[in-house]
């Protein structure tokens, strides 16, 4: 039996982790099989502050395990097969065994959508993005490419003018699915070219991105594109196929919170990018958890007084 049981591992979590286990309450975080979140997929983080020089992912995301691990947060890398919210205290399902807490945190994050190419796995980190945000800095003056017809891809194409020397957005149709906003800015932005009616076949380069090799939907055409970096925008899924009959989601799968963390079910919180669809930054998750860790602290100092 738990004060809290944390559902993922990445900022979100194991900030809440931190904060639960250092006012002393007894918090079991269920990491997943593949622990850490997105960051573990990022080579170099320069925007998370406290890094002047900037920091690995992986090294940040083992940073915060062990921060929390220090404060008494217990951890396991198993992933949460099952829930149940219907009655207290609630019960999750991991590795075969069932624990119980008197509050949950859920901030099992999302997942973005990748291609599914064996060359987008290998040059994942060397010139594949997923975050214009994070890494558009890093491609200053290059030639990039944007995948994807939505309002992310706009979005992540705009982003990259600031930096890019040149940003081609290449779409499977011959129309956007964007906002008519975000479509007027990126049509009159003289950095972006629009590639229509073509998918990606292969990402080229043996250690960076060098170029795409594009075939159009129409004609089954081939041809070559270079380019310095290859940014995925074809969208995010969040990872709360568990919670569905549990709590409310909304139409996407998205965790739906009130007063920020607090989610459909009373002592049942959410944090991060399950139910962020906005933001999607990992110091904007890693304050989201902060939150719900002082909510799920008040609702037991409430209901337990």
């Amino acid at each position: 039996m738990y004060d809290v049981i944390v559902i993922g591992s990445g900022p979100a979590g194991l900030t809440a982790a931190i904060y639960l286990s250092r006012n002393g309450l007894k918090t079991l975080v269920i990491a997943g099989s593949t622990w850490g979140g997105q960051l573990m997929l990022t080579s170099h983080v320069e925007n998370f502050p406290g890094f002047s020089e900037g920091i690995a992912g992986p090294e940040l995301m083992n940073n915060m395990r062990r921060q929390a691990e220090r404060f008494g947060a217990e951890i396991i890398f198993e992933d949460a097969t099952s829930v149940d919210f219907r009655n207290k205290p609630f019960k999750v399902e991991a590795g075969g065994r069932t624990y119980k807490a008197a509050a949950v945190i859920i901030a099992t994050g999302a997942s973005r959508r990748w291609l599914g190419l064996e060359s987008e796995k290998r040059l994942r980190g060397r010139g594949i993005s997923v975050c214009a945000t994070c890494d558009a800095p890093f491609f200053k003056g290059k030639n990039v490419i944007v995948v994807g017809g939505g309002d992310t891809a706009l979005e992540e194409a705009l982003e990259l003018t600031k930096f890019a020397k040149k940003v081609r957005i290449v779409h499977r149709r011959d129309r956007l699915r964007a906002s008519r906003a975000l479509q007027r800015k990126a049509f009159s932005n003289p950095k972006i070219e629009f590639v229509w009616d073509v998918v990606v076949s292969e990402i080229l380069g043996k250690e960076k991105v060098e170029g795409v090799r594009l075939k159009r939907t129409n004609t089954g055409e081939e041809f070559t594109i270079k380019c310095d970096g290859v940014f995925i925008a074809i969208g995010s899924r969040p990872n709360t196929e568990i919670f569905k009959g549990q709590i409310d989601l909304d139409d996407d799968g998205y965790i739906v919170t009130r007063d920020e963390t607090k989610t459909s079910i009373e002592g049942v919180f959410a944090a991060g990018d399950v139910q962020d669809r906005r933001y999607r930054q990992a110091v904007v998750a890693a304050a989201s958890g902060c939150k719900a860790a002082l909510d799920a602290q008040r609702y037991l100092e409430a209901t337990n007084p």
